[in-house]
């Protein structure tokens, strides 16, 4: 077979050949893309489009029938002065006078104003002046400066009072600058650590520069993509954080896959035109196969039906795709350019590091002794991996509440603030009524039913409910404070007695009437809820999708058997580790966080469909070697010894990459991005150690020639031939 002929093959030779076009053209799109993502803007899902099902509904009929407006308070507070002092009060009517005069502040609510309760705390030091801002979230956003303000104004005038703002508007800036900053925190160390990671892999600052530059401009043109497709369908707003984790990791390991084949050809002896050609045919193709294969893998995200899943499979996808296209058309040309030349900059030192890294180092010992003794190298690594996903039968989601936003900053510690002064404010459970007219005497009257019964259930409910009703009086959104903290055992009996009792007793049986329920418990139920129902879809078609690779590309059923097999103990070990560190709280120091007993609910499905997807890219590449050496001759022993020994140093680098960006995301603010940088570091460490190098060459020697067995009723399946070894320019 003509390797040169096949898709990457044509790709590479035709960018070798026109290297300006291919350089010129990919930086003008990257251009291009930043520009018009920065122009568009990338819109954000809202409250209402995240949720599924009743909590969903709930939300939905909300956003619409009511007018768009933040609620934000005021505290003022005195350890020596009280609400009744003529100090204390001063600086109250000072804050309603300046909120007051400020542009797009509605509604302000003077503690002391006639009729007005719970806005003085039980011990009298404490106050809160509340106030809207009309507008949705982009437009509050922007229009909570002018309150800030005044705000900070008022605190500057009353030096020995608290005065200090929060409420949605307020929140989500400070909570948005946060998020903002971490990002840029993770992308400015990680670039360098990947760069020293690439050092140590080529050692030179050339070799290591080129993979570096093509993931981070693939990156870049990924988020500004998304922009305009974000006015289509929304996403969630920590799509740049997982771009930047997945596009890094993809980008870096297809152009070190590439570049390190291309390196080892001209070592064979081929000249760099050959040298170029013959990589961009090998490892070029399995760029192409690999990549499909992740974004199928991402593509099970869109049955996850909820929209946070939608927006970052479109997110993954993209930048898989966006990496694969550089890797096959910009990166030939750059390495055709840069010749030989790409060796310069050689770092001392690392040349010795790197053979330890290889067939004379540390992996070539442990697979020496793995294979002497398969069985029991099998049964202690599979029984350290079960005993780590041991934890996970335990495993407890729940949506990112205002419990899990970092402490740090000063909008959070206000709020904490408020909540020790008024602890009657416990997070609700909302009813929402939707009805030709809520205010009419059944509806009205099944309102009131429903607030009595749940004003006698003490040990559910908690303090009195309140209603408001939106200007055309078809909905009415009903506030009752639950027991609990949102997602704990007394919460959802709370949500129980409200689905199951309370609401089929009263609004259930008004004509005309719907009722549903939202807050934080029962979206989060809703949620787990949802993803149990679809996850078996999700599971079928990735499990599928990578069975039907590995079967039609080493034409064996024991091989994607036991890939898949492998890979569910180490996404499992990884779950079991989240557990242990999140939920039980084992790293809270080390990590800098404080556990809320449970997992991000979207972070399960999510790191399982992305390690499967990351897992094949090394997978097939060691196994595509066991298969080559296995039909050059070797026995299935050799081969797998032989084949994981020559691979050891691209799949070790491309692993570290892979793990000290995900590990950088540890260190965030952030709790959901702890929880992802942990989770998926640690499936790619124990995937890239245990699992390549112990389980998989175990397994292999156990089950000999049985590797490779197909059924006589599938020998129609096409055969697919794999890279050839490199050799001499003549061979």
């Amino acid at each position: 077979m003509n390797h040169s002929d096949n898709i990457a093959g044509r790709a590479g030779r035709w960018s070798a050949q026109h290297r300006k076009q291919a350089i010129f053209g990919w930086l003008a799109f990257v251009i291009a893309s930043l520009v018009i993502g920065g122009m568009i803007g990338t819109k954000t899902l809202e409250a209402d489009e995240s949720g599924v099902k009743d909590s969903g509904r709930a939300d939905r009929t909300v956003f619409k029938a009511f007018p768009k407006k933040a609620e934000e308070s005021v505290l003022i507070q005195s350890k020596e002065l009280k609400a009744g002092d003529p100090a204390f009060k001063a600086a109250v009517n000072d804050v309603v006078d300046r909120l007051a005069k400020t542009p797009h502040v509605k509604d302000v609510e003077s503690p002391y104003a006639v009729g007005r309760t719970g806005q003085i705390s039980p011990d009298g030091r404490s106050a809160l002046v509340n106030y809207d801002i009309p507008g949705d979230s982009e437009e509050t956003e922007k229009r909570v400066d002018g309150p800030l303000a005044a705000i900070a104004a008022a605190q500057r005038a009353h030096g020995d009072l608290r005065v200090e703002g929060f409420g949605d508007a307020s929140a989500d800036k400070a909570i948005g600058k946060s998020f903002e900053d971490d990002f840029k925190k993770a992308e400015f160390t990680s670039l360098p650590l990947t760069l020293v990671i690439l050092v140590i892999a080529f050692g030179t600052l050339v070799a290591a520069g080129v993979p570096l530059l093509l993931a981070i401009s693939g990156v870049i043109a990924t988020i500004g993509l998304v922009g305009p497709i974000s006015q289509i369908a929304p996403v969630d707003e920590s799509i740049s954080s997982v771009i930047l984790l997945i596009g890094l990791a993809v980008g870096v390991d297809y152009s070190l896959f590439y570049l390190r084949r291309e390196r080892e050809e001209r070592a064979a002896g081929r000249d760099e035109e050959a040298a170029l050609q013959a990589a961009a045919a090998t490892s070029g193709r399995a760029v192409l196969i690999s990549g499909f294969t992740v974004m199928i893998a991402m593509a099970g995200m869109y049955l996850a039906g909820a929209a946070t899943f939608t927006s970052f499979a479109t997110g993954t996808i993209l930048v898989v795709a966006i990496s694969v296209i550089g890797s096959l058309t910009v990166l030939p040309a750059v390495l055709s350019k840069l010749g030989d030349r790409v060796d310069k900059g050689r770092v001392p030192g690392i040349r010795r590091l790197r053979r330890r890294m290889g067939q004379a180092g540390l992996w070539s010992r442990i697979v020496d002794r793995v294979m002497r003794r398969p069985l029991l190298s099998a049964l202690l690594s599979g029984g350290l991996l079960v005993a780590l996903a041991l934890p996970t039968l335990g495993l407890h989601t729940a949506l990112p509440g205002i419990e899990t936003l970092p402490r740090d900053l000063a909008v959070m510690q206000t709020y904490d603030r408020i909540q020790a002064a008024f602890p009657s404010e416990s997070i609700p459970a909302t009813v929402v009524v939707k009805a030709g007219d809520v205010t009419s005497g059944k509806v009205d009257d099944a309102i009131d039913s429903l607030e009595a019964a749940a004003a006698k259930r003490k040990d559910l409910f908690e303090g009195p409910a309140s209603v408001e009703v939106n200007p055309d009086q078809t909905v009415a959104e009903i506030a009752l404070p639950a027991a609990g903290n949102g997602t704990d055992e007394e919460s959802n009996r709370a949500l129980d007695e409200l689905r199951g009792s309370l609401i089929p007793a009263t609004l259930g049986k008004v004509d005309g009437a719907e009722a549903y329920v939202g807050g934080v418990t029962a979206g989060t139920r809703d949620f787990n809820d949802s993803m149990n129902s679809s996850i078996i879809y999700v599971f079928a078609f990735v499990l599928s999708a990578a069975f039907l690779l590995l079967l039609v590309t080493f034409r064996s059923i024991v091989i994607p058997l036991k890939a898949i097999l492998l890979n569910l103990l180490s996404v499992a070990a990884a779950y079991g580790l989240l557990v242990l560190v999140f939920q039980k709280g084992w790293g809270e120091g080390l990590l800098g966080f404080e556990s809320n007993g449970a997992i991000t609910a979207w972070l399960p499905l999510f790191l399982f469909v992305v390690l499967f997807g990351l897992s094949m890219d090394y997978h097939v590449f060691i196994l595509t070697r066991v298969r080559e050496a296995f039909d050059g001759g070797m026995s299935t022993e050799k081969a797998v010894a032989h084949a994981i020994k020559s691979t050891a140093g691209v799949v070790t680098s491309a692993a570290m990459v892979m793990v000290g960006v995900f590990a950088i995301f540890a260190t965030l603010s952030s709790i959901e991005f702890k929880q992802m940088g942990v989770g998926l570091a640690a499936a790619v460490l124990i995937d890239a150690t245990i699992i390549r190098g112990v389980l998989l060459p175990a397994t292999m020697k156990l089950l000999g020639d049985w590797n490779w067995w197909l059924p006589s009723s599938l020998r129609w399946l096409p055969k697919v031939t794999h890279e050839p070894a490199a050799g001499p320019a003549n061979a």
